[in-house]
């Protein structure tokens, strides 16, 4: 793990270093190019402007050196007149070079160009134009100032650019370490919470790094939101195993005791074995029930496959007419509308039972549960209502918890996981199970979908 995050950091640290030294070196590059060719021209102008002084000063002279000084590095260092005809009488003396194209320059038949010639061992740069009386004007200088010039520019700028590229590559590992800060915190706080499977740890990010908000921040804040849900998950889990097995040791108390008893059935007489029985299959029924709450409990969500198209109204008629057989002595009174939302049946059936069931069993006999559906603006509720006690404030928040009874639902028989379930199978429906004190006494709690 430490290897692969140096390996990243070093990846970042290069390829940042790499990219500002690429910009550099071209931008150097570039200058040397722009400054090599701004020191000829600067060369060719002003032998272009000595020319045009020579022939004002000069006009009406002849074939031959005009000045000789080849060496002098001041301008013009030498200079000549060459006439077209090689026979021509004056060219004895003369200094720089003359080829066949400095003939046709003198008889007009080329333009003026410039050359580079060397002399002596010397590197000149030499201007070449037509001169009055069919004679060509040569006009050189010593153009190793202009070569030294270049090379001690580019020496200087790859000076530079080796500054420049060191400075890049600590730029760029300083910027590698500053932005991979909060991963490396990541990455300890991952490896700490895999050797002491504790996810309380969290990233701590300072207040610039919170502030910046870029991508590696975000990683950070999404990874503690994480943390956090897993934190809730599995205090959530220890929670419910907690519960599940306080709840579980007095049924199996029973059970055990009874299975004792019914061991020694030749000392019971018929009516004690009877009794027995008799508690030996409530409690195995009520322990079978629990058992199953909880495997349902341990669902997150609903299978997509088994999604469709409910009538919610139908579904509810249907529940309410099985209520009616589990509870003869509550009445229910059921107004729907037509409603289709998408849900799992089974699991929707589940949910109204649970809700039903828990209204009935708050009722006093002959009480009336009250069910109705109906749309209202961009929603569909159903409540169930009832007329028992009603929920007390202090009881409110926590009668969707698991395993929570109030003081008046534990002489009363259930686990205290059937509205928990029932949020649970809401919430995988993306509907949202409410309860409050009714008006005028009671408890009501209100399923609430949203309308597609």
């Amino acid at each position: 793990m430490k290897r692969i995050r140096l390996r990243l950091r070093g990846r970042l640290a290069l390829v940042t270093s790499a990219a500002v030294a690429l910009v550099a070196l071209g931008v150097l590059a570039a200058a040397y190019v722009v400054i090599r060719y701004e020191l000829g021209r600067q060369l060719d102008l002003q032998l272009k402007q000595q020319a045009t002084l020579i022939t004002q000063q000069n006009r009406g002279s002849g074939p031959g050196a005009l000045y000789g000084e080849c060496s002098w590095l001041a301008a013009p260092a030498c200079a000549q007149l060459v006439p077209a005809d090689t026979t021509a009488p004056g060219q004895s003396g003369l200094v720089l070079p003359v080829t066949g194209a400095t003939r046709r320059v003198a008889a007009g038949t080329l333009g003026p160009y410039y050359s580079n010639i060397s002399l002596d061992g010397r590197a000149l740069r030499m201007y070449t134009q037509q001169f009055p009386g069919h004679l060509a004007l040569q006009v050189a200088i010593r153009s190793d100032t202009v070569d030294q010039g270049v090379r001690q520019a580019g020496l200087l700028l790859g000076a530079v650019g080796g500054a420049g590229v060191l400075l890049a590559a600590g730029l760029g590992y300083a910027t590698s370490r500053t932005s991979l800060r909060p991963v490396t915190r990541l990455t300890a706080t991952a490896e700490r919470i895999a050797a002491t499977r504790d996810p309380a740890h969290r990233i701590e990010l300072r207040p610039y790094e919170a502030r910046r908000e870029d991508e590696i921040t975000r990683l950070a804040t999404s990874f503690n939101t994480m943390l956090g849900e897993l934190e809730e998950a599995v205090a959530a889990q220890r929670r419910l195993v907690a519960d599940a097995s306080h709840e579980l040791r007095t049924p199996l108390t029973a059970l055990r005791t009874n299975a004792e008893l019914l061991a020694r059935a030749d000392r019971l007489s018929a009516a004690q074995r009877d009794r027995a029985a008799e508690s030996l299959g409530r409690q195995m029924r009520e322990v079978t029930g629990m058992v199953n709450d909880l495997i349902e409990l341990a669902r997150d969500e609903e299978p997509q496959q088994l999604v469709e198209q409910v009538r919610l109204d139908s579904l509810v008629e249907r529940c309410v007419a099985q209520a009616r057989g589990h509870w003869p002595h509550t009445v229910f009174t059921v107004d729907v509308t037509e409603v289709t939302v998408p849900g799992v049946p089974a699991r929707l059936a589940r949910l109204l039972s649970n809700l039903l069931d828990n209204a009935a069993k708050f009722s006093p006999a002959g009480a009336m549960v009250e069910v109705r559906l109906a749309r209202t603006a961009g929603a569909v509720d159903l409540t169930v209502r009832d007329h028992g006690p009603g929920i007390s404030a202090e009881d409110l928040p926590y009668v969707f918890d698991r395993f929570y009874r109030s003081r008046q639902a534990r002489a009363l028989p259930g686990s205290g996981l059937g509205l928990a379930m029932a949020r649970q199978i809401a919430r995988a429906h993306g509907a949202d199970l409410t309860a409050e004190q009714a008006e005028g006494g009671g408890a009501r709690f209100r399923l609430r979908f949203p309308e597609v």
